[in-house]
């Protein structure tokens, strides 16, 4: 009949037994991704136990995420560490509007959070964790990913680096930092919409620049330099945020060589360049005017709240110490510490790896769901950009009012007309099969005539 789990070594309830022992074979590779697990009566039959404890143990594992169960068919092990379907604003269902990377079971997060913490604890206690720490990080954490991050960016230094608390305030400082209120920078046309906000909040002006299906345009960058003489220039070079652009080399030369020569700063926004190592940042070709932000939010997890910048200089990196100081203190001391654990054994590595891999996995789920639509995507983007036909301006709407949840693409947009497309985010889904449900949907959604979803 399958799987069936020795608990007789562990303690506790038995029904929380047998949850042990499912979570801990997953762990070993004894138990994979979709296998199917034997019936309710049958596991409590060669177990000699109660049919209510088997029963009970099943829905305690479907409530931790490793397990799901298939109408008709029985149950399996979850093919991700699904995140329970909790606070989710009505009358949303299936959420794919927010961009988050999946967690497949290979990546072990609860069981590496767990080991980490005990690492940790061991080795320095966690309360040593829990008073002010040095803002920007510690000379050991900087010097540790710093050594990390050289496998693709080659002159970090750990004198020129600052670890803060997620991407969206290394935007925040960095744009506070560069520019004054009324002043200009420019981005793509269409950008990350936590970049619009900090410039909001701050009076800071953005100019949007025209791109095509490769990304921002060399020529009208350079134009737009002449014409605003912007104090900087906020790009996503690879796996762009909505519509998945990643840079060639040869445009990364061009923007680079622009940069230069109409003497103004970049801030390179990397939040998804770990997931295509292949795509050498800016930051190689112009370190100098480069302030380049790598967020782990995007390829580990966001609530780790860790994210690096690596600044132009030393004087530079000093003053974005300050500026963090000023603004939130420090990045959050025990995440800091466990990511630098997993980074010093190899553990972030092998969860990047696990996370990619599913992030293509979902991807060509979408390529065949949507075959017949047109779309720009990347293996291992977490999202895709979907053109909407005719008549389907209001698409993000209606699928809201039947509980699917995507982003629209005035929500990106800098400056002019709203794009005729949407953001749907395939690492947000659960598992697959709710991403496989959302997308039948979406789907039913762009099929139906425009007449039939208008409110009278």
């Amino acid at each position: 009949m399958g799987w069936i789990p020795t608990i007789s070594e562990l303690s506790g309830p038995r029904y929380q037994r047998i949850v042990e022992a499912m979570e801990a074979d997953i762990a070993a590779g004894r138990l994979v991704r979709g296998q199917q697990l034997p019936t309710q009566r049958a596991l409590a039959k060669a177990l000699g136990i109660d049919l209510t404890t088997v029963t009970r143990a099943y829905s305690e594992a479907r409530r931790r995420g490793i397990m799901e169960a298939r109408v008709g068919q029985g149950s399996f092990v979850s093919e991700t560490s699904a995140r329970r379907a909790v606070d989710l604003p009505h009358p949303v269902a299936i959420d794919l509007s927010m961009n988050v990377p999946p967690h497949p079971l290979e990546a072990q997060l609860d069981e590496r959070i767990i080991a980490g913490m005990e690492a940790i604890r061991a080795q320095s206690g966690l309360t040593a964790y829990l008073n002010y720490q040095p803002p920007g990080g510690s000379a050991h954490e900087r010097e540790v990913a710093a050594g990390w991050m050289r496998a693709r960016v080659p002159h970090v230094q750990a004198d020129r680096l600052v670890i803060f608390p997620g991407a969206q305030t290394i935007l925040f400082n960095l744009l506070a930092h560069l520019a004054r209120p009324g002043e200009t920078v420019l981005t793509e046309a269409l950008t990350f919409p936590g970049v619009k906000a900090a410039a909001a909040q701050l009076g800071v002006k953005l100019v949007g620049v025209a791109m095509d299906d490769g990304g921002i345009l060399p020529d009208a960058l350079a134009k737009a330099c002449r014409v605003h003489r912007p104090k900087a220039v906020y790009l996503i070079p690879t796996l762009h945020n909505p519509t998945t652009a990643t840079l060639s080399a040869e445009r990364r030369s061009a923007i680079a060589k622009i940069i230069r020569d109409t003497d103004t700063i970049v801030i390179e926004d990397d939040a998804y360049g770990l997931l295509d190592r292949s795509a050498s940042p800016i930051a190689n070709l112009i370190p100098e005017r480069t302030y380049l932000a790598t967020t782990l939010s995007k390829c580990l997890a966001p609530a780790l709240r860790v994210a690096y910048l690596v600044t132009p200089d030393g004087d530079t990196q000093l003053q974005m110490r300050g500026h963090l100081q000023a603004t939130v203190q420090m990045p959050p001391p025990l995440m800091v510490a466990l990511v630098t654990h997993w980074i010093e054994t190899g553990i972030a590595d092998r969860i990047i790896t696990a996370i990619r891999n599913e992030a293509v996995g979902r991807q060509q789920i979408a390529q065949r769901a949507l075959k017949r639509f047109q779309f720009l995507a990347k293996p291992a983007a977490h999202h895709l950009w979907l053109r909407l036909p005719e008549g389907r301006r209001d698409v993000a709407a209606h699928l809201l009012r039947n509980g699917l949840a995507i982003v629209a693409g005035d929500a990106f947009t800098v400056d002019g007309t709203p794009p005729h497309a949407a953001r749907v985010a395939l690492g947000a889904a659960r598992n697959r099969a709710e991403l496989t449900e959302a997308l039948r949907i979406l789907i039913g959604a762009l099929h139906e005539p425009a007449d039939t979803r208008q409110i009278v």
